[in-house]
C-alpha cells in the first residue's frame, strides 16, 4: 500500500453486472501503511453500490492497474482519523470539497482498499 502514500488521486474501476467497466477518479489516503476511500456523494454513488454488491473492483495508480478489494471501515475512530487525512492532505487545496468528504453522508462510505494484486492485462 506504501505506493498509495504520494497519490493525490486514483482512478477507481469498477465492473457493471453485464460485464462493462466504469472508472471514477477518487481522492485517496494512508494511515499506518492502509489505504481508505470514500464515495463523495455518499451511498447514493452507484460505483459504491456496486462495490457492496461485490463487484469486481480495480485501481490504477500510475498507470498500472491492480486488482482490489474495498472493505467497509467500521469504528468511529478510524472514520475520524481517516477523516482527519482528508483535512491534511487535501484541506489547504479543496476546502470545500474536503467539508464535504468529511460530511456524515460521505465518512459512512469510508473503506479500507485490502488484497491488492496485479492485473496482468488490462481489460478490453
Amino acid at each position: 500500500m506504501n505506493a498509495y502514500t504520494d497519490c493525490a488521486e486514483i482512478v477507481l474501476w469498477v465492473r457493471h453486472a453485464d460485464g462493462r467497466w466504469s472508472a471514477r477518479t477518487v481522492w485517496l489516503v494512508v494511515l499506518g501503511g492502509q489505504a481508505y476511500v470514500r464515495s463523495a456523494f455518499g451511498r447514493r454513488s452507484a460505483w459504491y453500490r456496486r462495490v457492496l454488491r461485490d463487484a469486481d473492483t480495480e485501481v490504477e495508480v500510475a498507470g498500472v492497474r491492480m486488482s482490489v478489494t474495498l472493505r467497509p471501515v467500521d469504528g468511529l475512530g478510524l472514520v475520524q482519523r481517516v477523516s482527519g487525512a482528508y483535512r491534511a492532505k487535501y484541506g489547504s487545496s479543496w476546502p470545500g470539497p474536503v467539508e464535504s468528504m468529511n460530511g456524515p453522508e460521505a465518512a459512512a462510505t469510508t473503506m479500507r482498499l485490502t488484497d491488492v494484486g496485479q492485473v496482468p492485462q488490462l481489460p478490453a
